[in-house]
């Protein structure tokens, strides 16, 4: 049985650059091939159930040859599985994707190639730099600036390029600028033409250093930029402080802990990215079934007998269908009893399943959940409450004491992980959020302790998603910075811009 291959291009870092087509492939794959410039956050689009090895070379350190590479490809595909070779950047633009394609060719191995937003157009843009405009430059030239080490001679026209009046991107340069900067002033580029290098382009820890083409070695040097940056030389490059905007946040480059579980962690990942805030996954707890699980299960078969039924988080919409499937049930088993959903979050979750509900509390904290309860509900009505085996008691006494008839079980459990470099994380990190009084114990708990904990947070900023939580973390002892109005990754992030740019 033959499988197949589809050499992807994951782009410069920021997952939003990934095509449809290459988020596809990453999502179907069996097992994935990645570059050491693709993002842990693109190699986090892969199933939990994909094999995903590291091939990446980096600075002469090649994790495998190209010709194990391309054997490996073969070996995979022909075992029938879906492979996917992701490689930063384009493919097919100085990344060796034509190499591949032909090894599989070769081989008879059904490919697809497909493109990905190169570092070359991304990362100048990423600056503020584009690299055409009416009245500075109307066309631009890629090259590269590291050439196969076993040619005779260079393959670039240097004196055509001098010449040219167009915008020059030089990829994987930064080792050569000293010598790029010789060549085009030699054969005629005036030596004051300005010239920037972009390292880490598209990512939190993106840095940008301008000049001329006579300084711009001089002055990444001083910068101490490294590998992978982009060279940009033209007039282009003056345009620059005018339209930058990716590095203008407040927060830009800024490294921030999320000790939220793992599988809700890609979502914030990305929420994070798209603020130029560099995430540190480092979740502290896990979702798990419930100790006892035979409520759930029995509450599910007696579903029709409840006029409501409330879902205190995602977990507890994911718990239910995933015990109605194990049933051979669907959605349709909620068809006579209304929903609430506490969070626009749960909401959303619900309507994965095609379930809408019937009442959405945005409110923070219990108390006010149960009280937006009782604006839908009626005396007498039978509500079924689904959530975290140690959740708080007070919806269900809420709802008692005012005529319903609530009943309340455990959907699932929460956990506190193992992490052996979990201290390092925290270390790293300028940030601290916790989006659950569980976070915040499991937190502590693999710190050591209250004490452990403290010591830690010193220094940095605590951001909690909202006063239940942030509750929790002064009942231990760390200070709470920021509490956002909205209990949400977006309004978590709005209130951390909101207080970076406050006076000091």
């Amino acid at each position: 049985m033959s499988g197949s291959v589809a050499i992807v291009g994951a782009g410069p870092g920021d997952p939003a650059l990934l095509t449809l087509g290459a988020l596809r492939a990453i999502r179907e794959a069996d097992v994935v091939l990645y570059d050491a410039l693709v993002s842990d956050a693109v190699v986090g689009f892969a199933p939990t159930s994909c094999e995903r090895l590291y091939v990446g070379k980096r600075g002469g350190d090649h994790a495998m040859a190209q010709h194990l590479i391309e054997g490996l490809m073969i070996r995979l595909a022909r075992d029938g599985k879906r492979v996917v070779r992701l490689k930063g950047g384009d493919p097919f633009v100085f990344g060796r994707g034509a190499e591949e394609a032909e090894a599989l060719r070769a081989a008879g191995i059904p490919f697809e190639v497909l493109p990905g937003v190169t570092s070359a157009t991304a990362v100048p843009a990423y600056a503020g730099i584009p690299l055409t405009h009416r009245a500075l430059s109307s066309s631009f030239v890629v090259a590269t600036g590291h050439e196969d080490p076993e040619k005779q001679r260079s393959a670039i026209d240097w004196a055509s390029l001098a010449r040219s009046k167009s915008t020059l991107v030089f990829v994987m340069g930064v080792e050569r600028l000293q010598h790029i900067a010789h060549e085009l002033v030699t054969h005629g580029l005036a030596a004051s033409t300005p010239a920037a290098v972009i390292a880490d382009g598209t990512r939190p820890s993106q840095r940008c250093v301008t000049g001329t083409v006579a300084s711009i070695a001089q002055e990444a040097q001083r910068a101490e930029i490294a590998p992978p940056a982009v060279l940009v030389v033209g007039e282009v490059v003056s345009l620059r402080e005018t339209l930058r905007w990716y590095d203008r946040s407040p927060l830009f480059g800024k490294r921030v802990l999320v000790t939220r579980p793992l599988r809700e962690g890609p979502e914030s990942v990305r929420a994070f990215l798209a603020s130029g805030i560099e995430p540190i996954l480092a979740p502290t707890i896990e979702i798990a079934p419930p100790d006892d699980p035979e409520p759930a299960l029995r509450a599910l078969g007696e579903i029709d007998g409840y006029t409501w039924i409330v879902f205190l988080s995602r977990n507890g919409v994911d718990a239910l269908f995933e015990g109605l499937a194990a049933q051979g049930r669907d959605a349709r088993a909620l068809a006579s009893t209304k929903v609430a959903a506490i969070g626009a979050k749960t909401a959303e979750r619900l309507a994965h399943f095609g379930v809408r509900a019937d009442l959405v509390s945005g409110r923070a904290t219990g108390e006010d959940v149960a009280h937006d309860l009782l604006g839908a509900t009626r005396e007498g009505d039978r509500v079924l409450v689904y959530g975290a085996q140690e959740g708080r008691d007070v919806v269900r006494t809420v709802l008692a004491e005012n005529g319903r008839h609530p009943v309340v079980v455990a959907a699932y459990k929460t956990c506190v992980v193992s992490d052996a470099h979990f201290a390092e994380k925290v270390a790293r990190a300028d940030i601290l959020t916790f989006t659950s009084g569980s976070t915040v114990r499991g937190f502590a708990q693999l710190l050591g302790g209250d004490a452990a904990a403290r010591e830690a947070a010193r220094a940095k900023l605590v951001a909690c998603i909202g006063p239940i939580t942030a509750n929790e973390a002064l009942s231990i002892g760390l200070p709470v910075d920021v509490v956002p109005e909205n209990v949400s990754m977006e309004s978590l992030i709005a209130a951390l811009e909101v207080h970076a740019s406050a006076p000091a």
